[in-house]
């Protein structure tokens, strides 16, 4: 009878405070760190001498976990670009852009920085404000993965690869064959630290196929 008294909720905040605590104790801005890290290690992602593109970047953590991989001796060694459109307190050597990258003003600003070199990666945690009316979620969903999809397949090296957040549900097996369209290897990802109500699952896309 014990077990009973158990709400979800509490099993639900125990199952993922781990990942909260964890963020404080290593410096991480939000416990979203854990979700890329897990991501990164099982697709053997990231290394040093790596031009990264963060999108939907703030509040950062994923821009650390970036700086973190390229770090030698103290140095970055390769380049992490950031954009969001909310602030993003600054993170010694992460270049950022404050825009709306639905904008294409802001894209340019992107593509200027980015400049004549290829990107190894690119990684996005953008999700835009949903409304609760799952066909217009679904729509602005997939207009976001789009442009992240389009911006990829026109900057990354032929070898390089590209995650993004997505949600279960309409839509999600149409970005799916997109990815498919696009890459060579496509893998669905529920890492251990989203929550267990959620329906985010991460895309990832691995090495171009050629046009």
């Amino acid at each position: 009878m014990a077990k009973n008294k158990f709400s979800k909720n509490w099993i639900h905040q125990h199952i993922n405070d781990p990942y909260v605590k964890l963020a404080q104790q290593k410096g991480y801005r939000a416990r979203a760190a854990f979700k890329l890290i897990e991501i990164l290690d099982t697709e053997k992602l990231m290394r040093r001498g790596d031009i990264i593109v963060d999108l939907g970047s703030s509040p950062g953590s994923w821009s650390q976990v970036a700086r973190e991989r390229l770090l030698h001796k103290g140095e970055i060694d390769g380049r992490v670009i950031a954009l969001d459109l909310l602030p993003m307190e600054h993170i010694e050597g992460v270049e950022f852009i404050q825009g709306d990258f639905r904008d294409d003003e802001v894209l340019e600003q992107l593509e200027e920085k980015v400049g004549h070199q290829q990107v190894d990666l690119v990684i996005s945690d953008m999700a835009p404000n949903l409304s609760g009316i799952s066909s217009a979620d679904s729509a602005r969903i997939e207009h976001v993965v789009e442009l992240a999809v389009d911006f990829a397949t026109n900057h990354l090296k032929p070898e390089g690869a590209l995650i993004v957040k997505a949600f279960h549900g309409s839509g999600f097996s149409q970005l799916v064959e997109l990815f498919k369209k696009n890459f060579v290897r496509v893998v669905e990802i529920k890492p251990k630290a989203s929550r267990d109500k959620s329906s985010e699952t991460f895309i990832v896309g691995k090495r171009l196929k050629a046009k």
